[in-house]
């Protein structure tokens, strides 16, 4: 199992597209995938689905925690890191 800390880097947050790019992201392993946003003080949700992540309401600058678990967690936890610690180049 691994666990880290994030700073949401997208403008809008984990809203709308980037929650959807996210969860798409997150489903196409086998692990399982959570995530909670700290700033907020928010429950762990399924990042798998694109309402629960939504509702986590995790806005630019906030910190969320991943915790990924499972056979491949390892390729998982290095994707998702990537979508989260890049700026996509539509927000330099």
């Amino acid at each position: 199992m691994k666990t880290q800390t994030f700073t949401v880097k997208h403008a809008v947050g984990l809203h709308a597209r980037p929650a959807a790019k996210f969860v798409k992201l997150a489903k196409g392993f086998e692990s399982t995938i959570s995530v909670r946003n700290i700033s907020r003080g928010g429950d762990t949700v399924d990042a798998k689905s694109l309402v629960k992540v939504i509702k986590i309401a995790a806005a630019q600058h906030q910190e969320i925690e991943i915790t990924v678990d499972g056979s491949d967690e390892e390729t998982a936890f290095a994707a998702l890191e990537e979508f989260l610690t890049q700026v996509p180049e539509e927000e330099q």
